[in-house]
């Protein structure tokens, strides 16, 4: 499946020398804030020296790394043809070479910025880079191939030598296009083999498998039904991200995935305490069982549903050589894909649960169910109906992780289950359930599923936790360009006893191993 690209004089790559290139790195002293914006001086991390994330965000921030004017085409209603492209990989090592491949409309010029992602005093974001004239032209649509591929092999339009003085984290290229100023993003993570307290992991396989770019071409289209939950498609990285097609308009989707929607504000609080981080892709986890391995504390956040075997077991080895993993996410570890690295692309082949876990869910009934499950790793599952928001209500009020919080049995955060969950524990040795309730379909309206937050011991004084929802990082911070859903239910924002509970689950994690 080849498509042959022409070349023109218009098209150049650049490499990281270019005289182009402008680096606007700036350094100085500032004081961290809190989510709600008022002035700590304290962090939850306490070193000897300070740790690479305390470092990086005493950089000057800067909320350029927003965009700024957006266009999506209406026939297609997730691409922006006049400027887009995607990264040669979703995860790169720093002083490795990383290639952007860039589409325009017509022959132009692109600026092309590089921002981390971050606290950086509240702003978001450092610029790390600028190319200001990048010349791009329109590059080839793919054609269809083998269970509905799209698989872009677009030219490279810059090259970049990614430093190895860049700090481990999520990365945008914000691309500004010349004839009429429209933007989006690339997205990528810089990751580094040292070893670090936690370990962040994007969940890149599920916002590529909501991809619909250019145009009903995600994991759910199958070319017949709404939202289709079989084998039938393939999704590939090789292609831009269209605009998220599912319960919010963002616009800062467009080019991003899921990232800004679920992650960033658990990114956005975790740096402002000082945590010593470092951030991989899901594909990292796959390819490397020593991924999860370099850490204490190994994090799942957000909307983590497709996982391979491979990862499903280097993240269960890890627990049993006493990794910590938090699983502040929600329908985590249920879609088993497996990989294609031809065309780095994944398909779903099965359901990481028991027959029945799903049971109004009809559509995954084609699929294999078996094990291993994913309650068997998390201590629950995505079982029916699968979609739904509650309140998060507290069930153990004497367990450690509400110590400071206030709360007591039958205590309410609002509205933070949602808007999938996890139920049906596991039956393992020790796992307390710390939070319970039933779940709704519309405020009042009970969809007879039931929620379960869990939490049970490793073999070597590590821990599993798990917030049963997608929307735990709401209660954490609401970093510039943040929304808030509202879908079944609706999160009531930075609540003090969410960042505590957090606090005391990550606290407890560096602690062991």
């Amino acid at each position: 499946m080849k498509n042959q690209s022409n070349k023109s004089d218009t098209f150049a790559s650049h490499s990281v020398s270019s005289t182009r290139r402008h680096w606007l790195a700036t350094a100085g002293a500032c004081g961290l804030v809190s989510a709600g914006g008022s002035t700590s001086n304290a962090t939850s991390v306490s070193t000897e020296e300070a740790n690479p994330i305390v470092l990086e965000n005493q950089q000057q921030g800067t909320l350029n790394w927003k965009l700024g004017k957006i266009r999506i085409d209406p026939s297609t209603k997730y691409r922006c043809p006049w400027v887009e492209g995607y990264a040669s990989y979703a995860s790169i090592q720093s002083g490795e070479t990383l290639q952007l491949m860039i589409s325009t409309a017509t022959p132009t010029t692109v600026e092309v910025e590089l921002f981390r992602l971050g606290y950086y005093q509240g702003l978001g974001g450092r610029s790390v880079g600028r190319y200001e004239r990048v010349a791009c032209r329109p590059q080839p649509m793919p054609s269809m191939g083998e269970n509905r591929l799209m698989f872009c092999e677009w030219e490279p339009s810059l090259e970049i030598r990614v430093p190895e003085t860049w700090t481990s984290g999520v990365y945008v290229a914000k691309l500004t296009e010349g004839t009429e100023g429209l933007q989006s993003y690339i997205i990528f993570v810089v990751r580094n083999p040292r070893r670090s307290d936690l370990i962040f992991q994007c969940s890149d396989h599920t916002w590529q498998a909501y991809n619909r770019w250019p145009s009903q071409y995600s994991l759910y289209d199958d070319g017949v039904n709404v939202w289709h939950w079989g084998d039938a498609s393939r999704v590939s990285f090789a292609r831009p991200y269209g605009k998220y097609c599912q319960i919010l308009d963002a616009p800062l989707s467009l080019g991003s995935g899921e990232f800004f929607l679920w992650e960033f504000p658990f990114v956005f609080w975790l740096e402002q305490q000082g945590y010593d981080v470092q951030y991989v892709s899901n594909t990292d986890t796959h390819r490397d069982p020593q991924t999860p391995l370099r850490c204490r504390g190994f994090l799942s956040v957000g909307h983590d549903e497709y996982w391979t075997l491979e990862m499903y077991r280097h993240v269960q080895s890890a627990v049993e050589q006493g990794t910590s993993v938090g699983f502040f996410s929600g329908n985590a570890v249920c879609g088993r894909v497996e990989w294609e690295e031809a065309t780095r692309s994944f398909r779903r082949t099965g359901v990481f649960g028991p027959p029945g876990g799903t049971r109004e869910f009809d559509a995954m009934s084609s699929l294999i169910h078996e094990r291993p499950y994913a309650n068997e790793l998390i201590g629950a599952h995505s079982t029916g109906p699968v979609t739904g928001g509650a309140d998060w209500v507290c069930s153990a009020p004497q367990h450690w992780i509400y110590e400071g919080t206030g709360m007591q049995q039958g205590d309410r955060i609002p509205g933070l289950i949602g808007w999938e969950y996890h139920g049906d524990p596991a039956s393992i040795s020790g796992l307390e359930i710390v939070a319970t309730g039933p779940t709704q379909s519309a405020p009042g309206v009970l969809n007879g599923g039931t929620y379960t937050a869990t939490l049970y011991p490793g073999p070597k004084g590590n821990l599993v936790f798990n917030a049963a929802t997608c929307w735990w990082a709401d209660g954490l911070s609401a970093p510039p360009g943040y929304q808030s859903p509202s879908v079944y239910t609706s999160p009531q924002g930075v609540d003090s006893r969410v960042q505590r509970i957090t606090k005391n689950i990550l606290d407890r994690m560096l602690r062991s191993k």
